[in-house]
């Protein structure tokens, strides 16, 4: 399974609108390409921060999806009022609790290792940092996204909740700091998000 995301800096103002396009237009529009199996939204009220991540049933599929995606993405950025990153990943691994509710929020944290490092990095979270992280309060999914050309990576974990996300906060925060001292990673960033949209049918991966 593979994913493209697009992080926008949009208008704070725009988002609302922006999240009803992605639901009434991109979405149902994507649906229509061959090979897509959903998208996510996440958003960030205060500063604009939104990231859409579209997922496909191969690379192959997620390749051949750029003529027919670009018009879709320019829309939705005219909508978002912002301008645009793209980046393209491996799904590596992916565990849901249960599905997403109206509130769920989503903590992402990116990394970054040597790339012959990341199947190594790659099992441990998946048999260590993954069921810590279904210990967390409000626990609802989480998933590890690579580039194996540049040794980046992007966890994200949801919750049910922003309270049940901030009451993890200080949890979550060991959990990386083991992780990156076992697995040698180097972390990038840390944001929390609220899940705009949630319909990935990425099957279980964990």
């Amino acid at each position: 399974m593979f994913a493209r995301s697009t992080t926008i800096q949009a208008q704070p103002s725009a988002i609302d609108a922006g999240i009803a396009h992605m639901r009434d237009i991109v979405l149902p529009a994507l649906r229509e390409i061959p090979g897509c199996i959903g998208l996510s939204l996440l958003v960030d009220r205060d500063n604009g921060h939104c990231i859409a991540t579209s997922a496909w049933e191969s690379e192959e599929a997620m390749h051949d999806s750029r003529e027919q995606v670009g018009p879709i993405r320019d829309r939705a950025l005219a909508t978002f009022r912002g301008g645009a990153q793209i980046e393209e990943w491996e799904i590596a691994g992916l565990h849901r609790a249960h599905h997403a509710d109206e509130g769920a929020c989503v903590r992402a944290t990116w990394v970054k290792t040597d790339p012959n490092r990341l199947d190594s990095a790659i099992e441990i979270y998946k048999a260590d940092t993954l069921p810590a992280m279904e210990d967390l309060e409000g626990f609802c999914s989480a998933s590890l996204m690579v580039n194996r050309r540049s040794g980046r990576a992007v966890s994200c974990t949801g919750y049910d909740s922003a309270a049940a996300m901030r009451a993890g906060r200080e949890q979550s925060a060991s959990l990386r700091v083991d992780a990156a001292r076992r697995t040698g990673v180097e972390a990038l960033d840390v944001r929390e998000f609220e899940l705009a949209l949630a319909h990935l049918r990425v099957p279980e991966m964990a």
